[in-house]
């Protein structure tokens, strides 16, 4: 009898995988962000991306992001995390774990806090200076929410088996 595989991909890179394939379902030309929300017992509660919310055209709404604040895509795009929380149809997030592909802002905070979900795993925290961040943490904190950074294994997915 042959032993099973060695070379498999952690629970970390599998969800933290789902999150990146999810951002590449974003239609934003400047950022796209994925996001997924898994159980204890490691199953996929939900996944999101950055967009706008269903019923209002990619084409018809703003991607820019300077200039008149109805001209932009601040006022009518919903973020990763927050479509993954939405999306969500089974019941309660409650002690769920959140693979991210950037650190939430303060709004998302807030929307985590109140899900239940107990901790996140990011991948960039490019914004980490922002004020955004920086009052997403001090909630993050202040709701007991544990936040962990990805760690890379340098591993390559490869799409064909």
């Amino acid at each position: 009898m042959s032993e099973k595989r060695r070379d498999y991909i952690s629970w970390d890179e599998y969800f933290m995988g789902v999150a990146a394939l999810s951002a590449m379902r974003s239609k934003d030309p400047n950022t796209q962000v994925g996001a997924c929300i898994v159980s204890n017992d490691n199953k996929i509660l939900s996944m999101g991306y950055n967009g706008f919310p269903c019923g209002c055209s990619d084409d018809d709404f703003p991607w820019n992001r300077d200039g008149d604040p109805l001209n932009n895509k601040y006022f009518y795009t919903t973020h990763s995390e927050l479509n993954a929380i939405l999306n969500y149809r089974g019941g309660s997030l409650e002690g769920a774990r959140l693979y991210v592909t950037l650190f939430p802002c303060n709004e998302c905070a807030k929307a985590i806090i109140q899900a239940g979900i107990k901790s996140i795993v990011y991948d960039s925290d490019k914004y980490a200076d922002t004020p955004s961040v920086i009052a997403s943490k001090r909630m993050l904190k202040a709701a007991g929410i544990a936040f962990f950074k990805y760690e890379h294994t340098g591993r390559e997915i490869n799409f064909s088996v």
